[in-house]
């Protein structure tokens, strides 16, 4: 029997395990349903644009999106030890301080940017800044991109020409501003949150971790979470634990496993043949998640990384990266940065933007040539959607996936801000630093000028961010799941700590929030005191 039982492998989950593992008495056991992270692509940096479309994700598909004319986009979510951290941009992004006061706000005591700074910091190993916003002695490696590219620093330079000025820090004082992205790197090769944590960590006797094994429901006696089923190789066996029992599967793994569990709104269970333990209304409830939109562009006078698209175009490169671990493929691809304003009255930026020096990265844009051979992308998002969707549930059935409805432009306000993002990044792609190395736009091209030709290219081209939250709300209203100390309500023994416990999206990137989390959960089960602060400076 093990004291703890973690489900789930991912960003939080690796954090997790190894805290907690620090303590000798502590029997951990962690399961992941996904392999482990030995796919060499995975520790290339340039290698996400091809793990985010292959066998280590689930390879969900949306519900059709009402408000999308109906689509289906696919919808990869992580199944590899390192969760999202594995295969993401490792682009490395906070949030800001208003996104997490604002959780104080809804309920959510004790998680103000005060509260959660000291555990960013305790995560991170930064190579360039330090306190009191910065820590430099944690497991997760943060760096600066070795080599951005030529197109990256003209975006940056043309966001500054827009009127956005320099930041040299987005995850210190202030987000707002243009800049480089730092990113979860080490010396050329990915630092995810398995590298970071796990690799020391599995050498400990007291952490046993298990991949390929899909847990399929949580085991409740007399209100009591006391262990897990798993099914492993076609036969299903059960794991005990003698303490507590933590769910860190995602904003779409962590409700489903509870549902299946029989914790969850009990009519939705009931439909399913299943036997309501806990009537909990919030699970799979408020889901909500950024929504993409790209604008495209042939570029001259430069090469883009669409150079190396070309097979002959690989091997130099390659050589490069293994003599000396930098070159193209060292490269992130998602290089350039800015947070800025649809609407100058909010405190905090409301538009994110991402600039990659090349196309056909996302899913989206699979289909996407230019006509020069060389090309660039901008994608930006609205960061607080209003629109919620849900998690649900389509069979008892554990292999059978969820149906997922984020509800993308369910809100008039999330359309306008949407719109208004793609007009700020094609003024901003204007800017003499940028429009001296475009041909023309050919994403969403100089036939969309009207209002309804723009609703019209968001509804039809605009795709996931992949940062899905608040699935298990955490807060004191009747709608949330868990409360401020990650315990699941009704339950003892359970908790949930990842990135469905959010009330609310954060401004950004949500992969180092999620391992924040899991540092935060450590904390609350092992009883340990939170780091120290230095409240003078925020």
């Amino acid at each position: 029997m093990h004291d703890i039982i973690i489900v789930g492998g991912g960003s939080a989950g690796s954090a997790l395990a190894a805290r907690l593992s620090e303590d000798p008495d502590s029997r951990v056991l962690l399961l992941e349903a996904g392999p482990r992270d030995w796919n060499p692509y995975i520790h290339m940096p340039v290698g996400f644009y091809k793990t985010t479309k292959g066998s280590l994700t689930w390879r969900y598909q949306l519900a059709p999106q009402v408000h999308q004319d109906g689509i289906t986009p696919l919808y990869p979510q992580a199944r590899v030890l390192g969760g999202g951290s594995s295969i993401n941009a490792q682009v490395y992004i906070r949030g800001n301080a208003e996104d997490f006061n604002n959780w104080v706000d809804m309920g959510c005591t004790g998680w103000g940017y005060k509260d959660v700074l000291p555990y960013f910091r305790r995560s991170e190993r930064n190579e360039k800044f330090s306190s009191p916003y910065h820590g430099t002695e944690g497991p997760l490696s943060v760096v600066d991109q070795l080599h951005p590219h030529k197109l990256s620093k003209a975006f940056v330079q043309a966001c500054q020409e827009y009127g956005v000025p320099f930041n040299p820090d987005f995850n210190g004082a202030a987000q707002a501003g243009t800049g480089l992205y730092q990113t979860t790197n080490y010396e050329g090769r990915r630092c995810s949150a398995a590298v970071a944590y796990l690799r020391s960590a599995m050498k400990r006797k007291n952490l046993t971790v298990r991949t390929s094994v899909m847990v399929s429901r949580i085991l409740i006696e007399k209100g009591r979470a006391v262990g897990v089923e798993i099914l492993d190789n076609g036969r299903t066996t059960i794991q005990r634990a003698s303490r507590e029992i933590v769910v860190t599967a995602g904003a779409i793994g962590s409700p489903k496993l509870l549902m299946l569990s029989g914790i969850g709104p009990s009519a939705h269970l009931q439909s399913h043949g299943i036997r309501t333990l806990v009537d909990l209304p919030g699970v799979g409830q408020n889901l909500h998640d950024h929504l993409d939109v790209f604008m495209m562009y042939n570029v001259k006078d430069v090469e883009s990384y669409d150079a190396y698209k070309k097979t002959t175009r690989k091997i130099m490169p390659g050589i490069q990266y293994i003599l000396f671990r930098n070159g193209p493929v060292a490269a992130t691809i998602v290089e350039g940065g800015a947070f800025c304003w649809t609407d100058k009255t909010l405190e905090a930026p409301d538009l994110q933007y991402h600039f990659l020096p090349g196309t056909g990265v996302e899913e989206v844009n699979d289909t996407a040539e230019t006509v020069t051979g060389n090309g660039c992308t901008l994608n930006g998002y609205f960061m607080h959607p209003r629109a919620r969707g849900a998690v649900t549930l389509k069979s008892a059935d554990p292999r059978v996936a969820p149906s997922i409805d984020p509800n993308f432009l369910g809100d008039p306000y999330d359309v306008e801000r949407t719109i208004d993002c793609v007009k700020v990044g094609q003024e901003i792609m204007s800017q003499p630093a940028m429009a001296r190395y475009i041909v023309n736009e050919f994403m969403p091209g100089s036939k969309v000028r009207t209002r309804a030709e723009y609703l019209a290219f968001v509804r039809k081209i605009a795709r996931s961010g992949y940062h899905p939250v608040g699935t298990c709300k955490m807060g004191q209203d009747d709608m949330a799941v868990v409360d401020p100390q990650l315990r699941v309500r009704g339950v003892d023994g359970l908790r949930v700590a990842d990135s469905s416990i959010m009330p609310r999206l954060v401004s950004g990137n949500t992969n180092a929030p999620s391992i924040m989390i899991g540092e935060r959960a450590s904390d609350f089960i092992s009883g340990n005191r939170p780091p120290v602060s230095q409240p003078k400076f925020v």
